[in-house]
């Protein structure tokens, strides 16, 4: 299964940093639309839509993100801040006060209107951030996202190698507090890596470690939660389309909470 996994995400990790550095704007706002699009088939089957109900929410996302493509391709920055702002204000609702009551809680949510508005709200703020944030550059993108895959990568094995303390038995039984020990000193030495190549003084690496700790934190809400809509719907992953990972969404949990949030925040700064 390691195996497997290992070559699954070699593959993934190539072929994504081929699109992300060499395909023209166009043909990445594609890429998006169709891992939204994906992300979408996915969500219908956690939320246990079918037939009509699925291909509504499907074609609808599919409209959604085509409209917020088309509407950036004939505005200015200036003019797409505002909706662009909404968007990921809806997404740091969702992530910051929603989704920990949630999982606190542990509320079962079975009606498809708010499944259908929980779905958006994962996804097109995901996908906005995704052309956002390599519009502004694309190692921004690929630095915000490697956070991410090292906090995940670290958490794993350290969990494998020490993990005893669940973190979550009630959700996600295989987490523990050990992995997200590990998950934060594997994004301290990311930063601290990142930091000796930057042009940023010594005064702000504190403040960079404080922010990798909260992103970790967010990480581990877009994992739980959806391990929590999985075992709501009964089933061990969103899809199978990636061999030894599940499905899309099984491998961009983490990102549907941390990714728009970046997003806002770097949308903020240009603003002020």
């Amino acid at each position: 299964m390691l195996r497997e996994r290992v070559i699954t995400a070699v593959i993934l990790l190539v072929l994504f940093l081929l699109a992300l550095f060499l395909l023209p704007d166009a043909g990445w706002a594609a890429l998006v639309i169709v891992m939204v699009s994906q992300g979408a088939s996915e969500w219908s089957r956690l939320a246990r839509f079918s037939g009509r109900k699925a291909n509504i929410f499907w074609g609808m996302t599919l409209v959604m993100m085509l409209g917020l493509v088309w509407f950036d391709a004939y505005h200015t920055p200036e003019q797409q801040a505002l909706p662009h702002v909404l968007v990921y204000a809806l997404s740091a609702v969702l992530w910051l006060v929603i989704v920990p009551t949630w999982l606190m809680v542990g509320w079962k949510v079975e009606q498809p209107l708010l499944m259908v508005l929980v779905g958006w709200i994962v996804l097109i703020p995901t996908g906005l951030a995704m052309l956002d944030l390599r519009g502004g550059h694309p190692m921004w993108l690929l630095g915000m996202m490697g956070l991410v895959w090292m906090a995940d990568i670290s958490a794993y094995f350290a969990g494998r190698k020490f993990g005893k303390n669940k973190l979550a038995p009630s959700i996600s039984p295989s987490k523990t507090w050990e992995g997200v020990a590990g998950a934060m000193l594997g994004v301290a030495a990311y930063v601290l890596v990142a930091w000796s190549f930057s042009r940023f003084s010594f005064a702000v690496l504190p403040g960079l470690l404080v922010a990798s700790w909260c992103w970790v934190g967010l990480a581990v809400f877009g994992d739980l939660f959806e391990s929590s809509i999985k075992r709501q719907a009964g089933v061990k992953d969103s899809g199978a389309l990636l061999p030894g990972h599940g499905g899309l969404l099984d491998r961009i949990d983490a990102l549907t909470s941390t990714l728009p949030l970046a997003a806002l925040a770097l949308l903020l700064q240009h603003l002020s």
